[in-house]
């Protein structure tokens, strides 16, 4: 650990949120610290914290009480503990970071220790930004053709697709011809909440939680419920055509992000620790923070996520919209960074690319421009671009594999995810293994 991994600080892009007016994002810092414990030593690391940093006594908080986080998160001289993740948050005067930061150096039982971030939806709405060109040729050694019958014909017809019964997006990844549904599969969506109300998702929603001070779960932005349609929405919507990749799968709606589109590594992993504890098979996560290229992983959210995949649980991320390297979290090595592709099945201009650095690379991709899917009452429904959208239908997909192999390892899921993944003619750190294909 180097004393400039803990006080970085570098400046991002502008970009429009949904229909909001424009929020400057930066890799902008909270004033609280992620600390990495030792799971069997998680209370000697505190002490120790305690101790030589002046860190107050912190509050456990277990997955299926999460939510009572909220109060600790908001208080910028509180600490909370996960223990079910094995990572504190951790508030401390400004006098004393540096005490802390030479405390988790020193300190064995404490494996890392960073500042906490904030993040951000990652959705853009300017829809005439398609990519027009072409990339050199990449394939695999595995030959599933066979399967990809929809999405080599829709390679080749590009943008003419017919949306009267099925989105665009779903005939790409071919959930119309899967006879799959995500029946008894939990997919938690952590995002801005969800619409509780909404005709097409109220009867499904399983659990709900707001891991965000003074606001509910439901969704005042737009961009979750949205999330939650293309992963999860019905076979049968009240109006056609059909979005959602897994129709019967049970939703968990975390609000990890504001109503204004904004959020906390320790909001994020107060709604990880929640959809573990309740059964998520898989975690869509719409959300990030920038990177500058050649910046690392957050080695927290790697362990974080390491621990996730080992409890039976896949994270998917999204990718990030700002072209650049692969935005924070989905560029760790554990957590699947999703690409957005247009309709001809090109990477979208916006998308971010992979490096070639461990975790910095794109896993898959998969339709992330006009995407239709559920919105806010009274609106009901609404098309929006980014690698937001992407993100959900391989959400589904997870779900879909769930439910055909329920006793599958979360390393399993993603080997048959990228193995059944359709190769595109473009590199593979803009696509990854290419287009998400449904079982």
């Amino acid at each position: 650990m180097t004393s400039e991994s803990f006080g970085r600080r570098e400046r991002g892009e502008q970009f429009e949120l949904c229909d909001q007016s424009v929020l400057k994002r930066e890799n902008a810092y909270t004033g609280k610290y992620l600390v990495l414990l030792d799971p069997q030593e998680g209370k000697r690391g505190m002490e120790a914290l305690r101790s030589r940093a002046g860190v107050p006594g912190a509050e456990q908080v277990r997955g299926a009480e999460a939510e009572s986080a909220v109060r600790i998160l908001e208080e910028p001289d509180v600490s909370a503990v996960f223990p079910d993740l094995g990572v504190a948050v951790v508030g401390v005067a400004p006098d004393q970071r540096e005490a802390l930061v030479t405390a988790a150096q020193e300190e064995s039982s404490i494996i890392a220790a960073e500042p906490e971030r904030l993040v951000y939806i990652s959705t853009i709405t300017d829809q005439s930004r398609e990519v027009t060109g072409y990339y050199p040729t990449y394939r695999s050694d595995e030959d599933v053709l066979e399967r990809h019958t929809t999405a080599a014909m829709a390679a080749a017809l590009g943008p003419a697709w017919d949306e009267s019964d099925h989105t665009w997006g779903l005939q790409a990844v071919r959930a119309n011809h899967c006879r799959l549904t995500g029946q008894g599969v939990m997919v938690a969506v952590l995002d801005t909440g969800v619409d509780t109300n909404h005709p097409d998702l109220a009867a499904r929603i399983a659990g709900t939680a707001s891991f965000v001070p003074g606001q509910s779960v439901q969704d005042g932005n737009g961009h979750g419920t949205h999330c939650i349609g293309t992963a999860a929405g019905p076979a049968d919507p009240q109006q056609r055509p059909r979005y959602g990749v897994a129709p019967e799968a049970r939703i968990l709606a975390g609000k990890v992000l504001s109503n204004q589109g904004s959020g906390s590594d320790g909001q994020i992993l107060a709604g990880i620790s929640w959809a573990l504890s309740q059964g998520a098979r898989v975690i869509s996560m719409s959300l990030g923070a920038p990177v500058s290229p050649g910046q690392l992983f957050s080695p927290v959210f790697e362990t974080v996520a390491q621990r996730v995949v080992a409890a039976g649980t896949l994270i998917v991320a999204a990718a990030g919209n700002d072209s650049g390297p692969v935005n924070h979290p989905a560029n760790c090595p554990s957590i699947l960074a999703v690409a957005a592709l247009g309709k001809a099945l090109h990477v979208a201009p916006f998308s971010c690319r992979g490096q070639s650095l461990a975790g910095a690379e794109i896993n898959i991709a998969a339709p992330g421009v006009e995407v239709r899917s559920a919105w806010p009452m009274p609106q009901v429904y609404k098309t929006i671009s980014g690698t937001s959208m992407a993100t959900p239908h391989v959400a589904g997909i997870v779900a879909l594999l769930a439910q055909m192999e329920p006793g599958a390892t979360a390393p399993e899921l993603k080997k048959r995810l990228i193995s059944g993944a359709y190769r595109l003619p473009q590199p593979p750190e803009n696509v990854g293994a290419g287009l998400g294909q449904t079982p």
